[in-house]
């Protein structure tokens, strides 16, 4: 190491020396001040991954980067980054921190800077990173324990580049480098301007005092640091811990480099294992046929919760709301469901949970984490089995708060569900048209589509997207076919109404059932002739859905489809009339279902979702009670539904699992209830 307190390289890149020494890594009952907590208040005694708070070490001085990578800094390495100047707004000056980077990207400038200058160029340690930005403090931020305005820029969970909720240029920020004050050792922004990318693997905190550590040995996220323009407060703390996945490129994340080795006594962690939902996974495959006995028998069982998650519960899962699930059932016979966990759903907290209900067991397991970039919006989450038993999740994943602005992932798992592969991008942009519904499947020409909501609020339609060749590759068939109007009945390039449920009809045309944009005030229908680049419209015989209520649509190996949705609104469910098994009309409310022998045209067999038994209490999302009996189902809830080899339809709603077969879909409500 040289010996000069500052020395500037032949980039004009300066660096100011760091001296070894120790400090307290992490947050233990932080008790932030009412300024910085916003909506958050279950960040007041900090993040759940920043403790526990542990002595660590760094052995050796460094010298760090007094600013940010610019623009001209980083296109000395890649001249071609120019084109991306400007992208969203960001970043168009030579002296603004470069963003539109992963961390390979990163990684790679400090290969090339380290070969053009013989000196080893790196990304800093997590723990460098937290040593250089307290600078000695022990408070919230260098500053203190509150953040002087002129670090605040757009504070707030934004939605940009979303049109319909952001507040469009307006949140467009300037990102020049040190232009706020320095930290005592000299350092600039490090409280915000931009996310900064770190070595280290993401994974949770050891309580051991630790020499020069560098995270794990492996993992599915990389640390970012320091928070960043268009994001609360609470996220700029010096103890805050981000990450990301490395491939994601945004205007938010940028990186700071540091010059020196890396500690001789470094090592990694192992690392984090997996939930209980990937241990002890058998890896046998269920052979055909019902285990629930003669499938000419009607069969219905009682719904069982599959969310599990304690009260109180404040990360890494949380009590507060839990929602927009989907489900599959494993070549082992296993189910396995996954759903999103929050204290609000625009958070930067929004995680995905999991939770398996292993065959032959009747209770469903403890959830425990499944996905999610740590403070990093993972809205929302699909799961699919292909014929040869590999199981696919798909996932919308933001650039930092809120479901506008979604990258879309896709993961698959070969045995079971038990390990999963790492993510790769179907679509790399976090722009709209990618959040996941639980409506995947199979087309007959061999192709695979997913449905993804086009819209971030309640109307505006659901895009699909393709993959013939097996989930290698994707496209959207109906991206730039312009708005569509609905209530006209004509054709656009997407499908009527969010959250759609999706179905192939058996002359290969596509059918969808959405919520919202409703035609004479029914569900609207939408129904493609061209595999989803234009669709038309027209009004169904059923109510529309609302807030807090998801249709379902499948198609059956009996042969109908089979429709499951709701009789009103979750708050004002209207009625609907049914006939039962004498032939008489009565009235009932909450979840049914309906199945159609003619391609949607007509539906028959219409029944609530219930074991038509005395009325009873039951819990629905989040713990609210509802009323299921004789004339009463569940009002709402976010549905997914896959069919079993054995036959069985697994429907899940946001908190219960239920259970029926085929001959219990056709068979007439009983009139009079059941004992």
């Amino acid at each position: 190491m040289e010996l000069e307190k500052t020395f500037t390289n032949s980039i004009g890149m300066q660096f100011v020396r760091v001296e070894a020494g120790n400090f307290m890594m992490g947050s233990e009952k932080a008790n932030l001040p009412d300024e910085i907590i916003s909506e958050k208040e279950y960040l007041r005694d900090g993040d759940w991954d920043e403790n526990p708070i542990h002595q660590v070490t760094i052995a050796n001085p460094f010298y760090v980067g007094i600013y940010q990578v610019t623009n001209l800094q980083y296109e000395e390495f890649q001249p071609e980054h120019k084109d991306l100047r400007g992208k969203l707004g960001f970043s168009n000056e030579d002296d603004e921190a470069v963003v539109f980077v992963d961390w390979y990207d990163a990684t790679n400038f400090c290969n090339w800077l380290s070969e053009k200058e013989g000196k080893t160029y790196r990304l800093p340690t997590e723990a460098e990173w937290e040593y250089v930005c307290r600078a000695g403090t022990t408070s919230h931020f260098h500053t203190g324990d509150t953040l002087p305005k002129e670090f605040h820029k757009n504070i707030g969970e934004s939605w940009y580049p979303d049109d319909a909720r952001s507040r469009g240029t307006e949140e467009i920020m300037q990102l020049h480098v040190g232009k706020t004050p320095s930290n005592a050792w000299g350092i600039y922004d490090m409280h915000g301007n931009v996310e900064e990318w770190c070595q280290d693997w993401y994974g949770p905190y050891e309580s051991d005092s630790q020499t020069d550590p560098i995270g794990r040995e492996n993992g599915l996220y990389r640390v970012t640091r320091g928070g960043s323009h268009s994001t609360l407060l609470c996220y700029l703390r010096s103890a805050n811990r981000l990450g990301a996945v490395p491939e994601d490129k945004s205007w938010y994340i940028g990186f700071r480099v540091v010059c020196g080795e890396i500690s001789e006594v470094s090592k990694s962690l192992p690392v984090t294992k997996v939930g209980s939902w990937g241990l002890n996974v058998r890896k046998i495959d269920v052979t055909t046929g019902t285990t629930q006995g003669n499938p000419d028998t009607p069969y219905f069982e009682d719904p069982i919760p599959f969310v599990k998650i304690p009260d109180g519960s404040n990360g890494p899962l949380f009590s507060s709301h839990n929602h927009v699930p989907a489900i599959v059932e494993c070549p082992n016979g296993d189910m396995f469901a996954a759903w999103y966990s929050c204290v609000t759903e625009r958070g930067r907290e929004l995680t995905l949970a999991a939770s398996r209900l292993r065959h032959g067991e009747s209770e469903w397991e403890e959830a425990e984490p499944f996905w999610g970039p740590p403070d990093r919006n993972n809205h929302a989450t699909s799961l699919w089995r292909n014929e040869n038993g590999r199981i696919y999740h798909f996932n919308g994943l933001s650039a930092a708060a809120t479901w506008g602005p979604l990258a879309l992932i896709m993961r698959y798992s070969d045995d079971n569900c038990a390990t999963w592969s790492k993510p790769s991008f179907i679509s790399p942009e976090h722009q709209l048209r990618h959040m996941p519904i639980a409506s995947v499947f199979r087309r007959q020409d061999g192709s695979i589509l997913l449905a993804c909501d086009a819209v971030t609020g309640g109307n505006g339609g659901t895009a699909v997207w393709i993959s013939e060749d097996d989930g290698e590759t994707w496209y959207d068939p109906g991206a730039g076919q312009g708005v569509p109007d609905f209530s006209a009945g004509n054709s656009g390039g997407w499908v009527a109404g969010i959250h759609a449920a999706v179905v192939e009809l058996t002359d290969g045309r596509l059918m969808a059932f959405g919520r919202g944009d409703t035609i004479d005030e029914r569900m609207p229908q939408s129904v493609s002739e061209d595999g989803g680049k234009t669709w038309h419209y027209s009004a169904t015989q059923f109510p529309p859905v609302s807030g807090g209520q998801r249709c379902v649509l499948l198609r059956l190996q009996e042969g109908p489809i089979l429709l499951i949705s709701f009789t009103g609104s979750r708050k004002t469910p209207e009625t609907m009339s049914i006939l039962d098994e004498s032939g008489n009309e009565r009235n009932v409310t909450g979840m049914f279902s309906a199945l159609s022998y003619d391609d949607g045209n007509t539906w028959s067999h219409i029944r609530l979702i219930t074991d038509d038994g005395p009325d009873r209490e039951i819990e629905t999302m989040d713990g609210r009670p509802f009323i299921m009996g004789f004339n009463s189902a569940e009002p709402g809830g976010y549905l997914a539904m896959c069919q079993g080899q054995n036959g069985i339809v697994h429907l899940i709603s946001s908190k219960q699992h239920y259970r029926f077969n085929y001959a219990w879909l056709t068979q007439s409500p009983p009139s009079k209830v059941r004992n």
